[in-house]
């Protein structure tokens, strides 16, 4: 996993009104908390902190002005829910050497069985447990040739070297689903001229 460095300016304004001046500058309020110390409220340039979170799970590099640098991952990331711009990062401090827990995004690979079925994702990620500078960005599992009926559970998906699950083994994260058959639609229309016929 790549490192992603970030220059951070301390802040020391708070409140909407210098959140709103400090999006206004091209920057994003964040804040970084972990290992008992005080958060430290900063700045990050928004341009480059979006690209950095569409990683998931990014070493962010952050050269804290005035701190040094120290090393963090994404925790929370607030958007603005009509135009989806970053409005605020929570970062968690991590060490070298450090494991630390987060969730992955499961992604589903291969054709299921012919006959229509459908691929339900009962769970989008699964929790794991890495060392922090060697996080996963996803986990891939095959779905080739699955038919109705069938399931894979969290302990069936082959984790990274280094890697462990959190997520509870026996909990199901793909199951395939028999397409529907267009019946319910007939009933509807039967009903329809009974009514009609009344």
């Amino acid at each position: 996993m790549s490192e992603v460095k970030l220059a951070a300016a301390v802040r020391t304004e708070f409140g909407k009104g210098a959140a709103r001046k400090i999006r206004r500058s091209g920057n994003v309020p964040a804040v970084v908390y972990g290992h008992g110390s005080e958060p430290i409220h900063i700045t990050l340039p928004t341009h480059q902190t979006t690209l950095a979170l569409r990683t998931p799970n990014v070493l962010l590099s952050l050269d804290i002005e005035g701190k040094g640098s120290e090393l963090a991952i994404p925790k929370a990331a607030q958007r603005d829910p009509l135009k989806g711009d970053l409005e605020h990062v929570d970062l968690l401090l991590v060490k070298r050497g450090e494991k630390v827990t987060v969730e992955v995004p499961v992604v589903a690979e291969g054709e299921l069985a012919a006959g229509g079925n459908l691929l339900e994702h009962v769970l989008n990620t699964l929790s794991v447990e890495a060392e922090a500078t060697h996080l996963p960005e996803s986990v891939t599992v095959s779905v080739e040739g699955l038919e109705a009926g069938a399931s894979v559970t969290a302990a069936d998906i082959a984790l990274p070297k280094g890697v462990t699950l959190v997520t509870e083994a026996d909990a199901v994260v793909l199951q395939v689903l028999a397409a529907q058959a267009e019946e319910p639609a007939a009933e509807g229309a039967e009903g329809d001229e009974a009514a009609a016929e009344a």
